[in-house]
């Protein structure tokens, strides 16, 4: 059995760097505190070189040329450490949430999947890099020596079974995490590396610092085991970015979108998941709106909102970033936020990837990545109200009907009963359906004058058109909603109408629906008793 533990050093400025590339190779500290006392919390190597001391106040941090100083980021860090995590899910289901800034992972019965344990490391550490942090990876047969290995040795390190005192011997005592004050008493005893430590006598330590200077000579001798405490998936992707400035237009608003997409779809892949839904959360700058409405001015007291959300749904889970941006790039043009933006926040619903399997003899469908984006710049231009799938709602109006979201097709599809069919020998063709008569419906309806003879029609006219009744079917009255203003009642008629030959169709709606000069037809005509007037619903083929 093998273990390997991932360390991140300086992982609360690895986190706020994280979020800005550009600060990667250089000197950075982190200030906290209640302004004005700011005090310098945490600074990376080069920083320590340049001079940077903890503690060291704000202002005098300011005066180290070439030393880039920013605010502590909670939430970065919460979401490095998240972002750890999901680096260990990756390779092992089964990973220790050991610290802020390490993971522990247990390799037993990966060798198959990911080959050898050097393999394994090397893959932890660039994949550790794709989540923009630099980490340190360590496998050894103990936990605990994985754990203070990764925290002591830079890049990969691999320790065979034996030789765990051997080699953490070199490491300073630090690494075992021993209490302060313990650590002052081995500071003036001279013990400083775990090599030191563990040539001490086991019972006159005890003597002297209890039970801890029991646990700590264990650790130094690699010989102290326990076993892995499981940590829990967390279902939540989440990234964002705390921005000095507000950004206002949103060509650099994309930029900064498409950096917290990459790590978003990073974490979402090592995971071997896809984004169902992504949701956006801005908090905006507060301020006055100066906007004028009809003339009067708001009130001065009256601020705009602070935070702005979107929604993106998806139809099929997707992680391809680039796609994603270009989707909430439309979002973002149909309905821009009102005031500049000063931190972004992004999370992803996760769900399992689609799998599609095409037929050998089925024509290609349409990818839904390429069909969503088509999609969304239509409803970027016509509106979102006004594209999708018609669906009938649950009234009995002639005509009515509403657009909801359209979803693409699920599966393959399938194939038609009507398709000839081999079996026992013999060519089966199913017989031929009964054909029906087409209904083409006139939108908008066209009004037409209809004359009645004891109540029947016998004479129309409509578009320019003019004929006598042939024949006439009906009426059928409908009508409902009599409870809205919209209220309908319509007594409909089926009617063959004979043209006059002198007749001539002139209207642009009807030379499109026909395509050729009728000298009779079949059409629907209907009354509406609430407007008074008479309207031709549409045409029989």
């Amino acid at each position: 059995m093998a273990f390997a533990s991932i360390y991140v050093p300086d992982f609360l400025v690895q986190a706020v760097v994280r979020a800005e590339p550009a600060l990667r190779g250089r000197a950075v500290a982190l200030v906290d505190g209640t302004p004005p006392l700011w005090s310098v919390v945490a600074a990376n190597e080069a920083a320590l070189q340049a001079g940077i001391e903890l503690g060291l106040a704000k202002a005098q941090a300011e005066q180290f040329r070439g030393v880039e100083i920013r605010p502590r980021s909670q939430g970065q860090e919460k979401i490095a450490h998240a972002a750890l995590l999901d680096l260990g899910w990756s390779v092992s289901p089964r990973v220790e949430d050991t610290a802020p800034d390490s993971v522990a992972l247990d390799l037993a019965g990966l060798n198959s999947l990911f080959g050898s344990e050097e393999e394994i490391a090397r893959r932890l550490a660039q994949r550790a890099s794709g989540f923009g942090l630099i980490a340190h990876v360590a496998v050894a047969a103990n936990l605990e020596v994985a754990i203070h290995a990764a925290r002591g040795f830079p890049g990969i390190t691999l320790i065979p079974p034996g030789e765990e005192s051997e080699r953490l011997g070199s490491l300073p005592v630090g690494v075992l995490s021993p209490a302060a004050e313990v650590l002052e008493t081995l500071e003036r005893w001279g013990v400083r590396t775990c090599g030191a430590l563990a040539a001490l006598p086991a019972l006159e330590l005890s003597e002297r610092l209890g039970q801890e200077g029991i646990r700590l000579h264990e650790l130094a001798r690699g010989a102290r085991s326990r076993s892995l405490a499981l940590a829990e998936a967390d279902p939540i992707f989440e990234e964002e970015m705390a921005l000095e400035y507000g950004v206002a237009e949103l060509e650099p608003l994309a930029f900064l979108l498409g950096r917290l997409l990459d790590q978003l779809c990073a974490r979402l892949a090592a995971r071997s998941l896809a984004a169902i839904a992504v949701r956006s959360r801005f908090d905006l700058e507060t301020r006055f709106p100066k906007k004028i409405r009809r003339g009067k001015k708001e009130p001065r007291g009256e601020s705009a909102s602070s935070v702005y959300e979107k929604v993106l749904a998806l139809p099929v889970p997707m992680r391809n970033s680039k796609m994603l941006l270009q989707l909430l790039r439309l979002q973002l043009q149909a309905s821009p936020p009102a005031a500049p933006i000063l931190k972004i926040v992004l999370a992803a619903e996760p769900a399992r990837p689609r799998t599609a399997q095409g037929g050998l003899f089925l024509p290609c469908s349409p990818d839904p990545e390429k069909l969503e984006l088509t999609i969304a710049r239509l409803a970027n231009l016509v509106g979102d109200a006004n594209i999708g799938s018609p669906e009938l709602p649950d009234t009995h109006r002639p005509g009515e009907f509403r657009t909801s979201r359209f979803f693409p097709p699920r599966g393959t599809a399938d194939r038609r009963k009507e398709e000839p069919a081999v079996a026992n020998g013999e060519l089966r063709v199913p017989p031929a359906g009964r054909q029906g008569n087409g209904f083409r419906i006139f939108r908008p309806t066209p009004p037409a004058s209809v004359a009645l003879h004891e109540g029947h029609p016998m004479r129309v006219s409509f578009c320019g058109l003019r004929g006598d009744v042939t024949a006439a079917s009906g009426p059928w009255r409908t009508s409902g909603d009599w409870w809205r203003e919209d209220a309908w009642q319509h007594d409909e008629w089926d009617l063959e109408i004979h043209f006059d030959s002198s007749s001539r169709r002139r209207e642009k709606t009807l030379r499109s629906l026909l395509p050729r000069e009728p000298q009779h037809g079949l059409y629907r005509f209907y009354y509406d008793s609430v407007a008074g007037k008479w309207f031709v619903r549409g045409a029989y083929d």
